[in-house]
């Protein structure tokens, strides 16, 4: 189906070109800053933010923050990304934050019981039901990709697609569970988080970026809640995955180089479909801030792969992916050179593809 624009003819009066500018100024503002909603769940309420119409003509990018962060620290710097937009303005975007994670929320009183990350992902079909959304494409980086797993695992009609960055499926085995507890004596709460959060070169360059976060979560007023998921998060059970008892649906796996988790991705991707399964490896744990414009590119390139967004233009790691792709499958002679995760086909499914690992320097 293809989108027609129609253009006005005829010129609008002064005054109506004045209400008409103001009107879309406040528009683009109003989409800008997102509508903040607090959803009732079957586990207690969640803040979530809302950017765009709501159409429901296609999934909403559904997005789930890592621990230390919340929705706008984390996923601002790729949504707000120039070369994104034109994802943003085809999709409804929801942002959901976990429980007491948002900016400037209420502090927990002492001996609150924290939810699961399995109640946590039990709280999002209320989210979508909210917002009268039958299907989502998840976004989730860390703790956010563990639950939105979770969901999709639990509700694998509700997900047409899943984007896992820095992913974790495993529990924390003796040994983590050892060394966390010699870190919790040994370090600061936000000196646990950072190691989550960037690689030991990272932290030992003591980048700006680094020192921003080691300031935003230490002089955080929700510290206490940051403290309850994190918590939380190596209390995870075992996702148990494999190739039998795996996403029914495309997944792109993303992994930071020298990442905290790129061992745990890695043996992720071992164990997923490696027919509808993408790899991506980038240079630097934070992908958001570092590598904008490759993650862009490949989330552009995996929606494409689904069936939408087909007229857009292809981005040069698409291209250079699917040449690749077709020298690398050259040999094989019962494969399709010319097969690429942009093809369509009916009911905006693709039909299977081998798995790809993109190494990617920037």
């Amino acid at each position: 189906m293809q989108e027609i624009a129609i253009t006005e003819e005829k010129p609008l009066l002064t005054g109506q070109a004045d209400t008409t500018k103001d009107a879309e100024l406040a528009a683009r503002i109003l989409l800008d800053q997102g509508q903040e909603h607090n959803v009732e769940t079957p586990h207690g309420v969640l803040h979530v933010t809302l950017h765009g119409t709501r159409t429901t003509r296609r999934p909403a990018i559904l997005t789930f923050h890592d621990v230390g962060l919340d929705s706008k620290s984390c996923f601002s710097p790729l949504f707000k990304f120039e070369e994104m937009q034109e994802i943003v303005k085809n999709f409804t975007l929801i942002h959901i934050d976990a429980p007491g994670q948002e900016e400037g929320a209420a502090a927990y009183p002492t001996g609150y019981q924290y939810p699961s990350m399995e109640t946590i992902a039990e709280m999002i079909p209320a989210v979508l039901q909210f917002f009268n959304f039958r299907t989502v494409i998840g976004v989730g980086v860390g703790a956010g990709a563990y639950i939105l797993s979770k969901f999709t695992l639990a509700n694998p009609d509700s997900v047409e697609g899943l984007v896992l960055i820095n992913i974790d499926t495993n529990a924390r085995g003796w040994i983590d569970w050892a060394a966390q507890k010699l870190s919790s004596v040994t370090s600061s709460l936000t000196e646990q988080i950072l190691s989550h959060l960037f690689s030991q070169e990272e932290l030992s360059s003591n980048t700006d970026l680094v020192q921003s976060h080691r300031e935003r979560i230490s002089k955080a007023s929700n510290l206490i809640n940051i403290e309850l998921l994190w918590k939380t998060y190596n209390s995870r059970r075992d996702l148990n995955i494999d190739r039998n008892c795996t996403f029914k649906c495309p997944v792109m796996l993303v992994v930071g180089d020298q990442a905290p988790y790129e061992d745990a991705a890695v043996e992720c991707n071992s164990k997923l479909d490696p027919t509808t399964t993408s790899f991506l490896k980038v240079t630097n744990s934070y992908v958001f801030l570092f590598s904008p414009a490759k993650l862009t590119e490949a989330f552009k390139y995996f929606i494409q792969g689904m069936g939408y967004m087909a007229s857009s233009c292809m981005t040069r790691l698409s291209r250079s992916r699917t040449t690749s792709l077709s020298s690398s499958y050259s040999m094989d002679g019962s494969r399709s050179r010319s097969r690429t995760l942009s093809q369509g086909s009916q009911g905006g499914q693709m039909p299977p593809s081998p798995s790809q690992t993109m190494e990617v320097s920037c």
